[in-house]
Parts: structure tokens; C-alpha cells; sequence
């Protein structure tokens, strides 16, 4: 499909907002209702949707919103990604294309509020590369695991979902690393690049993105547990940053769990009752307290809870299985 635009005036355009999506039309919906309605004037901001998953319904959709904008802008601009998909790459192919000199990113299925733009670039002084506004997340009085762990977004230092960047630092930094094929650790890989390079980087907490915590199938916690494979890229990239923002050390618990359960298997495989039972207790006592830890605080529903036990005896030798997978595949020593 052709890249589509609209112009609503000569006006310089002031920022260009580049939102990545991948058919989830109801959602992108929501977040152009929000960006048409900033208090930012029309003509000086676009807004680039690029499409991950290309079909007529998204086009439609940003073309019925072009309609009903034309006499007060934004100027909308839809982009078909072909390939390689991933946000990374839908994000290089929208930031590129862009007018403005500041981009903003942001995700589908946020709510950027009425002054998130205008903050924005109220914050984004002479001397300031790269910018992060303030998320927020609101949740139930009692979460789930899942919902908590969305929730820790809020407190990142950096995430796609409320950033704005100098187009030229962009280019410096030939944009994002489209090896990155899934929505984990691609900002955080922009954001070392970006202090490896000593940008200045602000901080805008006017400049607010509400993040609803979109809802998640029963056992999502292990569906998602591949994404730690681009773990080990990030370590190969930044070992340094990412032992000092993302995590100190190894998951010695993970691999204890896995030591010990295969420990139990061999024990049963051998007959021998007291590998068996030493093996067993220890992968038992620390998937209890895996499961414990991951329900302190959350909500207690029969179902929420069977879906902690269940998760909580597969993730860790999942994480370990992906987290070698991830250092094989990106040829790192990493654990």
C-alpha cells in the first residue's frame, strides 16, 4: 500500500509524531481521537502511523480521521512497513519520513493527553537531544502479576511510549536497532546509545502519556517469557549499562530452580530416593517462593491464583532455556 499524507497548511511543522501499530484498530482508534485533540495548533505537528501489519482497515481508519481533521489538522500521514517488522523498524521507517526536526514517539495503545505535545516541546530547549515525559498507568486496587509488572513502565527512564528525540541525533545514531523484532529492551538500546554518545537527555514529567494496561490472556506471564532471548543482545551491545540499569547479576535463582529439577529427574530416572527427595525439596520450597513473591500484593482470584502456581513452575526453566538461546543466537557469554 503507498504511503498516504494530507497537508492542512504551509505552517513549519514544529514535531512530528511517529506511532508504530500492528492492527489493533480499536486501540489505534483511541490514540488519534487523543493526538487530534492536542492543544498544540494543527498545522505545526503530524502524525505518522505506520502500519506493521498492512491491510485496508487501518488505512480506512486513518483516512476517515484525515476527513474529519482536514480543517484543523494534524496532517495524518499513514505508512504501509512491509518488512523487517517490529516496532524498531516501524518506528525507522516512520521517523525518517518525518517533516519536523523533534520526534515524538509514542505507542497505539496509549492516550497522550490534550498538552502531552506542547509540554513536550516547551521542555525541549537549545542544547537538549533527546526528552522523556511521564507515563502513568492506572490500575486496580488489586493488580494481577501481569498488571503490576506492566505498571513498572511508569518508572522507566526511558520507553518509546513518551519520548522525543532530535531528528539529526537520530540519523547520528542510524536509529533503532531493528534486530530488536519484539516491543522489549529496543528503547532501552536507544536510550544506552544515547548516553554512550553523552546526549543530553530531559526529563518532562508535563508532558503525560496515559497507558492503560491492555488485557492479557490467562498464563501471558510465560507467552511472553521469549522476550528475554534480546536480553543477551542488549548485554553484547552494553554489558556495562546493562548490568547497572537492567539487572546486577545473573538469575541465580532461575538456574538453581533448573538445577534442581533436573537433579529430581535424574534422581527418578536412577531410582534413587534420596536425590530424589533432597532435588525435589529444594525445586519445590523455591518455586513456592517464586509463586509467593508474584502474589504479595496482587489479586488473590481462584483463578489469578492457579495461574501463578502454573507460571511459576514454567518460567524458570523457560527464562534459562531463552536466556541461552538468546547468548547461542547472539554469540555473548551471557547469563
Amino acid at each position: 500500500m503507498p504511503t498516504t499524507t494530507t497537508s492542512t497548511d504551509t505552517e513549519a511543522t514544529a514535531v512530528s509524531v511517529v506511532v508504530p501499530t500492528c492492527g489493533r484498530l480499536d486501540l489505534l482508534d483511541r490514540c488519534l481521537d487523543a493526538l487530534t485533540r492536542q492543544t498544540l495548533p494543527g498545522p505545526s505537528y503530524e502524525v505518522i502511523i505506520v502500519d506493521d501489519e498492512p491491510n485496508h482497515n487501518t488505512l480506512h481508519l486513518v483516512a476517515g480521521w484525515r476527513a474529519r481533521t482536514l480543517d484543523r489538522g494534524p496532517r495524518l500521514v499513514y505508512v504501509s512497513n512491509a518488512g523487517p517488522h517490529g516496532p524498531a523498524a516501524a518506528r525507522n521507517r516512520g521517523w525518517r519520513i518525518a517533516q519536523a526536526p523533534v520526534i515524538a514517539f509514542t505507542d497505539d495503545d496509549t492516550v497522550p493527553s490534550p498538552t502531552w505535545l506542547a509540554s513536550g516541546l516547551a521542555a525541549f530547549r537549545d542544547g537538549v537531544d533527546a526528552l522523556c515525559g511521564r507515563i502513568e498507568m492506572p490500575l486496580p486496587a488489586r493488580p494481577t502479576d501481569y498488571q503490576r509488572d506492566a505498571s513498572l513502565l511508569q518508572t522507566a527512564e526511558f520507553v518509546t511510549a513518551n519520548c522525543f528525540c532530535r531528528k539529526r541525533v537520530l540519523e547520528q545514531l542510524e536509529g533503532f536497532d531493528e534486530r530488536f523484532t519484539s516491543p522489549w529492551r529496543e528503547d532501552s538500546d536507544l536510550h544506552f546509545r544515547l548516553l554512550e554518545m553523552q546526549a543530553t537527555i530531559a526529563h518532562a514529567p508535563e508532558a503525560l502519556v496515559v497507558h492503560p494496561v491492555r488485557p492479557a490472556p490467562w498464563g501471558v506471564s510465560v507467552l511472553q517469557i521469549r522476550k528475554v532471548a534480546f536480553d543477551a543482545l542488549l548485554y553484547k551491545k552494553h554489558p556495562q549499562l546493562y548490568r547497572q540499569k537492567i539487572r546486577g547479576g545473573p538469575r541465580w535463582d532461575y538456574y538453581v530452580i533448573v538445577a534442581a529439577l533436573l537433579a529430581l529427574l535424574a534422581g527418578l530416572a536412577a531410582s534413587s530416593k534420596l536425590l530424589s527427595t533432597l532435588a525435589g525439596a529444594v525445586w519445590l520450597t523455591l518455586t513456592v517462593r517464586l509463586c509467593v513473591r508474584r502474589l504479595t500484593g496482587t489479586a488473590k482470584t481462584p483463578s489469578h491464583v492457579a495461574e501463578m502456581v502454573f507460571t511459576s513452575a514454567l518460567i524458570p526453566p523457560l527464562a534459562v532455556f531463552w536466556r541461552v538461546a538468546g547468548a547461542i543466537r547472539y554469540r555473548v557469554r551471557f547469563a
